[in-house]
């Protein structure tokens, strides 16, 4: 077993990046159906500072996940160090990766060692390092639960029906938009496989990197409003969402799907002229779902593109980095 106290990074308060705090604190024990995992690699994501600004619970929790003080943090890569005497699927040395405890701020993964549920977790790509399997959890799961498979009946928070995926093959066009940011280069990547053609959208300097991704056309909204190029595609993921996310809708054709990952402002009037569905859900944590991502990683047939790395001690480095925008893929902290 490990010592009894590891460095971990906590919020004591609300606030910008210089409220991360690096600091000791003690190791958490493995409950029911939990592994003790050593961390490795921890990614960066919108949630983690959303958490740091103050909001404490996500929407359709019904009780806050973040008291204060909060390790914050959801995906990890690393490696099992203990489990609960109930966990038989996994075993001290596995190598694992996961979204822990999602949708809430319980994931506690900015630390040296967390205690997981193994239900969230997956044994890591073989191909693949700490770094870059800690930067395809929530990324990599919102995207296969928009476009492959919702994978839970949880009730969305942000609309009374259930999401349902658009069915992708070689006769679809798909348009990402923000496609080089984390959830946006594995959309694109995923739609690909399908057999999609893909549009991808986001600012010039990203071009190369997404036709390598596989963009069959890459849009620079800096120099060109996407909606006034494009027509009838069949489905619409916006990475980036929000109130402007309605000006896609006329991108579509009759029968298309616009999938916002952040709620917009949509008029159901307009949504039913147009004859489109606007849906949208919320990523779970999921393992067995994590599994079949990992064999798709672990083949090549989807990367995951790091922007950048920073030592969990450089927690606010790499929240700074953030704030800056203009992601290419992830942002990670390396743990050891």
């Amino acid at each position: 077993m490990p010592t009894q106290t590891m460095r971990a990074v906590r919020l004591h308060e609300y606030g910008g990046p210089e409220v991360l705090r690096y600091e000791e604190v003690p190791v958490p024990d493995p409950g029911p159906g939990e592994v003790l995992v050593r961390v490795h690699a921890a990614g960066v994501n919108p949630p983690d500072w959303y958490l740091r600004g103050g909001l404490t619970k996500m929407p359709g929790e019904t009780e806050s996940t973040g008291g204060l003080p909060v390790i914050p943090g959801t995906d990890v890569s690393g490696v099992v160090e203990a489990l609960a005497a109930d966990v038989d699927d996994l075993a001290v040395g596995d190598e694992v990766f996961g979204l822990l405890r999602f949708p809430g701020f319980g994931g506690s993964a900015y630390a040296e060692y967390v205690a997981a549920p193994a239900s969230d977790l997956a044994r890591k790509p073989a191909g693949l390092d700490h770094v870059h399997a800690a930067g395809a959890p929530m990324a990599g799961l919102t995207a296969w639960q928009f476009l492959v498979e919702l994978g839970h009946d949880h009730p969305s928070p942000f609309q009374e029906a259930r999401h349902h995926p658009t069915a992708l093959d070689a006769d679809s066009t798909v348009l990402v938009n923000g496609a080089a940011g984390g959830v946006g280069h594995f959309a694109l990547q995923l739609a690909k496989w399908k057999g999609a053609r893909v549009i991808a959208v986001a600012s010039g300097a990203h071009g190369p990197f997404l036709r390598e991704l596989g963009a069959d056309q890459v849009i620079d909204y800096t120099r060109s409003r996407p909606e006034d190029l494009v027509r009838d595609v069949d489905l619409v993921l916006d990475t980036v969402g929000g109130p402007d996310s309605r000006r896609f809708l006329r991108t579509l054709k009759r029968g298309g799907s616009h999938f916002p990952v952040f709620p917009g402002d949509f008029d159901a009037e307009e949504t039913a002229k147009l004859g489109v569905i606007v849906s949208i859900t919320q990523v779970r944590s999921n393992g067995a779902q994590l599994a079949e991502l990992g064999r798709l990683l672990d083949a090549g047939t989807v990367r995951v593109a790091i922007d950048s790395t920073f030592p969990l001690a450089d927690a606010r480095a790499a929240h700074e980095r953030a704030l800056r925008g203009h992601i290419q893929g992830k942002i990670v902290l390396t743990v050891a």
